[in-house]
């Protein structure tokens, strides 16, 4: 498979070795990725390897990540992967949702199924199998949530000590509370989560402690398991579209390269269109598509919004989505604040939980089928990042009228459901519920 690290530059495009701990090129500094020769392999045979392996009780293919390990074979030695039994997320049917969102049908990925509740396990799963082949002892992260908490379980079950680094007051308890479950060492840092990366990229250099951001290349691999079940679970028929939410933009960044290596075996025979929605007030990666990605990337110093999860302003997998969208023809919207609440109000009412930031998908999609970008027949897959206990402060302000926005303005409980205080009294209760 030759297994190597490319840089994604298009000018520079050097290449390193799968085993040197870089997140970027030390030439020009682009982002690296990486990457293999899949000439050898037969899609027909995969497609029934990676069946096979569903009926098979060992760890590694009962992960929903290394079973499909075909397509990521960075590593020579599979005892260093650590497996939750991660992956292995439903497609979920939902009509209330689909009127909703101006479509006949959609579907949605639901990665809030996780063992941690998160995507980010699909690829820190990747990025802990390569630490502990690289022989480190300590990993580090810097999140606004989903990250520290999937980084905390992988570091432990692996025997890493991991240390998180998130901003002081701008992180749920949901999440904060599974790293502090896990045993991780947990700093509470006065800035943003843009200004933490660089702190934490200088304390990795100096102390050798392996980064497990989206930044690292491993941890894109693994994500792109995503897709790859996806696929799997509809049998390789493409749909039409696959939106998700823009944070730090890892997800739309593997989703693009895991599809264009499935079109190269064949196991696909075409490309669907990726919609990336953000959240308004935290946007930088919108506002650079305007134009399709032509002029500077421009960050946000001060993003803003209740979806924490998403709330990033200097996205470091930018140039990667940028192609990405490119390749398939994409689009980027964005959505408000109380478009993503009652998103994900609408959400819940189809018997479906998930974060605010997952939300952030049917919102943008409404607003796409509106405008006539998503065709109301289009065959629309979303994805759901997260758990709906990852937030559930947030769900508890909707429905009770006191859910406000970034800027201190109320939110619309549009499709609020208030819990009713009443009297221990049989007949009055029955009279209230009938």
């Amino acid at each position: 498979m030759h297994p190597h690290l490319v840089c994604f530059n298009p000018e520079c495009r050097k290449t390193y070795g799968i085993s040197e701990v870089l997140y970027n090129c030390p030439s020009c500094q682009g982002l690296l990725e990486a990457t293999y020769d899949f000439g050898a392999l037969d899609a027909p045979t995969l497609k029934k390897l990676w069946r096979d392996r569903r009926m098979d009780n060992a760890p590694l293919e009962q992960s929903g990540v290394w079973r499909y390990r075909e397509l990521f074979p960075f590593l020579e030695d599979l005892s260093h992967v650590v497996t939750l039994r991660e992956g292995n997320t439903p497609l979920l049917g939902a009509p209330r949702a689909a009127e909703y969102g101006g479509l006949d049908r959609i579907t949605f990925k639901h990665q809030g199924f996780n063992p941690t509740g998160s995507f980010k396990d699909n690829g820190m799963t990747g990025g802990a199998a390569q630490a502990r082949r690289l022989g480190m002892k300590r990993v580090a992260c810097v999140s606004t949530g989903n990250t520290s908490a999937s980084m905390a379980a992988y570091a432990v079950a692996g025997g890493l000590d991991p240390l998180i680094f998130i901003p002081n007051g701008n992180i749920s308890y949901g999440k904060l509370a599974q790293a502090l479950e896990y045993g991780a060492k947990t700093f509470q840092v006065d800035a943003n989560f843009d200004q933490i990366l660089a702190l934490v990229r200088v304390l990795a250099e100096k102390l050798g402690i392996y980064l497990l951001n989206s930044i690292n290349p491993f941890r894109i691999e693994g994500q792109k398991s995503i897709v790859i079940e996806m696929m799997d679970q509809r049998d390789w028929k493409v749909p039409d579209w696959i939106v998700l939410p823009g944070g730090n933009l890892g997800n739309v960044s593997a989703f693009g390269k895991g599809l264009r290596e499935m079109l190269a075996v064949g196991l696909i025979d075409r490309l669907p269109r990726l919609a990336v929605v953000q959240a308004e007030g935290s946007s930088p990666f919108y506002e650079f598509m305007l134009d399709g990605g032509a002029g500077d990337f421009v960050s946000q110093t001060h993003p803003e919004t209740l979806a924490t999860a998403i709330k990033i302003g200097d996205p470091v997998s930018w140039p990667k989505a940028r192609f990405e969208i490119q390749t398939t023809n994409g689009v980027v919207e964005r959505a408000t604040e109380q478009e993503i609440a009652d998103a994900k109000a609408v959400i819940g009412h189809s018997g479906i939980g998930c974060e605010p930031a997952s939300a952030a998908t049917l919102a943008g999609i409404r607003k796409l089928t509106a405008a006539g970008v998503i065709d109301k027949a289009a065959d629309v897959v979303a994805i759901l990042t997260g758990n709906v206990l990852k937030d559930p402060d947030y769900i508890y302000k909707y429905h009770t009228g006191q859910l406000k926005d970034p800027g201190g303005a109320p939110i619309r409980s549009t499709f609020g459901n208030a819990p009713v205080v009443v009297p221990n009294d049989a007949d009055r209760i029955a009279e209230l519920i009938g």
